[in-house]
């Protein structure tokens, strides 16, 4: 059993900051690829940034400059600060995870989600 449990989320004020954290926990052997994913309402989910467990980083062109991702390895955790948060950012944020799990199989996990909200 594998669980991914996001925390960090709250309403902010536009200009705000906020951190996420998502912790990877279970019959872990490793973990590929992490990232974050946002839906908003009436929307399609969408990525927000990905990191490699080499520390490879990717980004959606809305949170360039704005939005940071990083690892710990060693506790199985990423992480997403946010600055100069703006109402568009509004959203339920999820973590994602390639793990492959102590029986060998490479499976793709979601987190439960974390709201954002970003008051104008």
């Amino acid at each position: 059993q594998v669980q991914l449990v996001e925390s960090g989320g709250g309403l902010v004020q536009a200009g705000g900051s906020l951190r996420l954290s998502c912790t990877a926990s279970g019959s872990i052997r490793s973990i590929n690829v992490m990232g974050w994913y946002r839906q908003a309402p009436g929307k399609q989910r969408e990525l927000v940034a990905d990191i490699s467990s080499g520390g490879r980083t990717n980004y959606a062109d809305s949170v360039k400059g704005r939005f940071t991702i990083s690892r710990d390895n060693a506790k199985n955790t990423i992480y997403l600060q946010m600055i100069s948060l703006k109402p568009e950012d509004t959203a339920v944020y999820y973590c994602n995870a390639d793990i492959r799990t102590d029986y060998g199989y490479l499976l793709n996990y979601w987190g439960q989600g974390t709201q954002v909200t970003v008051s104008s």
